[in-house]
């Protein structure tokens, strides 16, 4: 068992506190999710599909890969965007743009407006489709110098971007 300091300890919850509250994707984000689960899992059936053939040719048993293909596509499709979605969060206080994401592996990104080099607005098929679009900074630095948000409604992530080229324009850095 790790024990902190009590000063560590403050630190760390000032700190937390001190973080603007994040706010959670465009629910439009959940419908390309579940597009690109579904892709995935028309993949994985298709290439199941063959692999029974084959396993018939064989004489071996059959519906074993393609049943276990269905399930892992059904989670793909249906379990997993939801869980993924409600575990994005971002915000802009305009100094600095908080993303955070994942579950097991909890990954909050601070960028600082000064650090920024670029701004791209990205847009897939499918997110043109469901009305979001991908956020892109680009930032000062070699190593993961490239900090994306994706699922903002279209008109938001053109609203943050451009709340962020106007930071740059009076950032002191």
């Amino acid at each position: 068992m790790v024990s902190l300091e009590p000063g560590v300890l403050l630190a760390y919850h000032t700190w937390m506190d001190a973080m603007p509250p994040l706010a959670p994707l465009d629910p439009g984000f959940l419908r390309v999710l579940r597009w690109r689960g579904a892709i995935q899992s028309a993949v994985l059936v298709g290439a199941a599909a063959l692999a029974e053939v084959v396993l018939n040719r064989k004489g071996l048993p059959n519906g074993i890969v393609l049943a276990v293909a269905i399930a892992i596509g059904l989670w793909l499709t249906i379990v997993s965007p939801q869980r993924r979605f409600a575990h994005w969060g971002f915000a802009f206080d305009g100094r600095e743009l908080h993303v955070a994401h994942g579950w097991l592996t909890r990954v909050h990104t601070v960028v600082p407006v000064g650090r920024v080099q670029h701004i791209d607005l990205r847009q897939s098929p499918v997110e043109r489709g469901c009305g979001v679009a991908t956020l892109v900074l680009h930032t000062a630095g070699t190593d993961h110098s490239r900090v994306a948000v994706p699922g903002l409604a279209h008109g938001h992530a053109e609203a943050v971007r451009d709340r962020i080229r106007a930071a740059i324009e009076t950032s002191p850095w």
